[in-house]
């Protein structure tokens, strides 16, 4: 069985974010950039998959500017075996929608006929959390989303799912469209030889005129600000002091 991955390059977690100084986007000039940190988990999983035989083949799917071979290497080294480019824009502050990714995916994934789908929940720059479940009805498929455990077995998917309440757990058909929460696994370091290796792997590239799909953005950013700075801590006497306190502000 194939299995698809589609990641997608981001602000490196570990950066603190800029506004531009005029509000019209975040300033991504000499920012690091890495791969999204649950897409990471997801490749995470595909290659366990791979490992213990219940794969063939991990493929890897990027969709934006041509930089985002960096984050497909990076995949590639983890021991992926492919990757695929969709070259949609040339412009590193266009975001390429979700809807947009659905329909790019869904055509990336009638040329490759994989029998599942792992991606990563959502994506750390905008947080949308709605490339997968779109996919999923463009597709047909079965789905389940925020994945803290997952497992094959004949035809189908075992995932546990993190929800509000709890945890629960669902047994869907293949192919499926699967999105991973962050307790579904601890993503593996790259080491140098494989590295190395990753520049020999297959990264094919493709442009988004031969998908036929429009990525024109539906979305208007009207501005962008920095969070409200927070006010500082006041400290109480006693128990008594703190609930006038919060009486007197309204908070209780």
């Amino acid at each position: 069985m194939k299995v698809l991955v589609p990641v997608k390059r981001v602000i490196d977690y570990n950066v603190k974010v800029r506004v531009k100084p005029d509000g019209s986007g975040i300033d991504l000039a000499n920012v690091k950039m890495s791969m999204n940190p649950f897409d990471e988990i997801a490749v995470e999983q595909a290659i366990r998959l791979k490992e213990a035989g219940q794969a063939d083949e991990v493929v890897i799917v990027s969709i934006g500017v041509r930089q985002a071979q960096e984050t497909l290497r990076t995949a590639l080294a983890m021991g992926a075996d492919r990757a695929i480019l969709v070259v949609a824009t040339d412009d590193v502050n266009t975001d390429i929608e979700p809807l947009a990714v659905a329909k790019i995916l869904r055509e990336v994934i009638a040329r490759e006929a994989p029998g599942l789908v792992i991606a990563g929940k959502q994506a750390i720059d905008n947080d949308m959390n709605a490339t997968g479940q779109m996919l999923s009805a463009l597709l047909g498929w079965s789905q389940a989303t925020f994945a803290s455990e997952m497992a094959l077995e004949e035809g189908m998917v075992l995932v546990t799912r993190e929800v509000d309440g709890g945890l629960q757990t669902i047994r869907v058909r293949l192919p499926a469209i699967v999105t991973v929460d962050l307790r579904l696994n601890e993503p593996r370091y790259a080491s140098l030889p494989n590295i190395m290796k990753a520049k020999r792997k297959p990264l094919d590239e493709i442009a988004l005129s031969d998908l036929g799909i429009d990525a024109t953005p539906r979305l208007r950013v009207v501005s962008t600000t920095e969070p409200a700075q927070r006010t500082a801590g006041e400290m109480v006497a006693d128990v008594d002091t703190l609930v006038a306190k919060l009486k007197d502000r309204g908070a209780l």
